[in-house]
């Protein structure tokens, strides 16, 4: 997770308040406008209900602290500032804590689509309303608490769980599948597309989670399908760790797409 970046977290004055300017604002604004548009009918209605709870809105970037109160209120959890992208060891630490990570930089116009580092629009957006509900903090502080303790070895393949759930999860519900991940709901391109019949979806099976390869560059070929929200509680309270191991020994699937080096030879 640690590789360099152009932006840089804005810092916190003495009074614990995050001054952004007006167009840091103007992006956040333009962001939070086009994804409430498309989200209705595809979010899940328990991370809707999140973003009612976290009183998010276009006007303004929110203040870490504005988040915290209505996290540790609802289910204990807080928004822990980061300068930009953490190693492994220091990402696990801070869900093992109930802490998210959070970077305080936006992107610029021009990486509106996409953008390769998490920012604070990816991170409080995207995931911050589903850590108001009980299910899916239980799964991501059971994930952290298992990363914390892991042997780095197995920290890539703690990675896929991550992925394939808290990142880029779909959840079945009685009015269809639903998308709880974070890196969907923050992305127009990617909202608009993990519903449609392009990609793959799969019934969630731990040790094929483990088993898929993924690239972050593009848009996901395969996404993994709960049951509900209650099935992430029932996957934290399994022996994850001896799946991790015995999808280490049998090894990854072969991949569902073409490596960086095959696209860039055919462009």
């Amino acid at each position: 997770m640690a590789k360099g970046t152009k932006y840089v977290a804005r810092e916190a004055d003495e009074n614990g308040f995050i001054h952004y300017t007006d167009e840091e604002h103007s992006v956040w604004g333009e962001l939070f406008d086009r994804q409430m548009k498309v989200l209705p009918g595809r979010a899940c209605n328990q991370y809707l209900e999140g973003i009612d709870k976290l009183g998010l809105s276009r006007d303004r970037i929110p203040q870490l602290e504005d988040v915290n109160k209505v996290l540790r209120k609802e289910t204990g959890w807080e928004v822990a500032w980061v300068p930009a992208l953490i190693p492994f060891t220091k990402f696990f630490n801070l869900l093992a804590n109930k802490k998210f990570p959070c970077a305080t930089f936006i992107r610029t116009r021009e990486e509106m689509d996409y953008l390769q580092e998490p920012d604070v629009f990816h991170e409080i957006f995207g995931h911050c309303a589903m850590l108001t509900d009980p299910y899916f903090a239980e799964f991501t502080h059971t994930y952290g608490k298992l990363g914390d303790a892991a042997d780095k070895q197995y920290h890539v393949w703690l990675a896929r769980l991550y992925w394939f759930t808290v990142e880029f999860g779909l959840m079945n519900t009685p009015e269809g599948q639903r998308i709880y991940g974070g890196g969907i709901l923050s992305s127009i391109g990617e909202t608009q597309y993990a519903l449609t019949n392009e990609p793959e979806h799969r019934p969630f099976d731990i040790m094929t989670v483990l088993r898929t390869p993924y690239r972050i560059d593009i848009m996901q070929p395969i996404y993994y399908v709960i049951d509900d929200m209650k099935q992430l509680f029932d996957i934290a309270q399994m022996d994850i760790m001896s799946y991790v191991k015995e999808a280490k020994q049998l090894g990854l699937f072969e991949p569902t797409f073409p490596p960086k080096e095959e696209e860039r030879a055919a462009s």
